[in-house]
């Protein structure tokens, strides 16, 4: 009897030791499993950087038995979207942006209008041969939502809509990156088309195409440069410069296209927008010189001041 339960009470204890290493080496294996997938989604959000902003703007004013004159009524809406995707691993980079904007405004002695219209892609990769040096290839498309007319005294004048113009840009060169503020993308051999996706356009030759044709090929040398400051935690500054010269035709004519914002803000959903856009190109030649009527090119400047509503993400 004594060795059966001596045998008995090796086995109970035998066993709670077993128990008891299962029980050590389960949890070992929950927390090794647990910084593993912590340590791979760690990876993972390390691998991309995505966010976006999004902004709304209105303002709305009315008159009445006002002696100094005006509008009786005004409103101008205006909204933008910005956002990227960029992904970085060893000497990989993806840089992804999309901007879109548009804006309308309305007045009794003018009616409805749009004030803004940009639809703007850009995806860049970059394999790091230096320093700050990238062996990169860009793509970028350019174009806008709605029709545009120019407006004149008497008419409306149709002058652009969706792909009429549209601009893409396929473009091997190199990106210099010094740090997370600026870069300077240079290519000498630059493919550009010009899409004009409108008979009526098309048929007059509008944005550089040949009379009756609705794409326009273009090679040449092209730069691109950003810069993306934080003047201090509530003011941000951003700026983007493109250029490019056709070699097929008046390489000096050097097409420009720059954007400028100035961000302010005044607290979480609260903040004060100061545009600046100037664009020229040699084909859009729409703008009459009022001293000898002739139709030509002419440096467009945009300028916007807003307050209003904006989202971070």
């Amino acid at each position: 009897m004594k060795k059966i339960l001596l045998l008995l009470t090796l086995a109970i204890c035998s066993w709670s030791v077993l128990h008891a290493q299962d029980d050590t080496f389960k949890k070992y294996r929950e927390n090794a499993a647990g910084k593993l997938k912590k340590a791979e989604n760690d990876t993972t959000n390390r691998l991309w950087k995505k966010g976006a902003t999004l902004s709304l703007t209105v303002n709305q004013g009315s008159l009445t038995n006002w002696a100094a004159g005006g509008d009786k009524f005004s409103l101008s809406i205006a909204g933008a979207f910005s956002g990227f995707a960029n992904y970085r691993k060893d000497r990989h980079r993806w840089d992804n942006t999309m901007e879109l904007a548009y804006g309308y405004v309305n007045t009794t002695s003018l009616g409805g209008r749009k004030s803004d219209d940009r639809i703007d892609l850009t995806s860049k990769y970059g394999y790091q041969i230096g320093k700050s040096l990238y062996a990169s290839a860009l793509m970028n498309l350019r174009t806008q939502m709605a029709n545009g007319y120019l407006y004149t005294d008497t008419s409306d004048i149709f002058v652009s809509k969706f792909f009429a113009p549209a601009y893409l840009i396929l473009s091997p060169g190199l990106d210099y990156i010094p740090n997370d503020e600026f870069s300077l993308f240079v290519s000498p051999i630059t493919a550009r088309w010009v899409f004009v996706l409108d008979d009526s356009l098309a048929n007059v030759g509008s944005y550089g195409v040949d009379t009756g044709k609705h794409v326009n090929t273009e090679y040449g040398a092209y730069l691109t440069a950003n810069w993306n400051k934080k003047v201090t935690e509530n003011i941000v500054f951003k700026s983007r410069l493109d250029l490019f010269s056709n070699y097929k035709h008046n390489p000096k004519n050097i097409d420009v296209y720059w954007t400028n914002m100035l961000t302010m803000k005044v607290n979480k959903y609260l903040s004060a927008n100061v545009s600046l856009d100037m664009i020229y190109d040699d084909d859009i030649r729409v703008f009459e010189n009022k001293n000898t009527g002739v139709l030509g090119p002419r440096l467009q400047i945009k300028q916007v001041i807003g307050v209003g509503f904006t989202a971070v993400f």
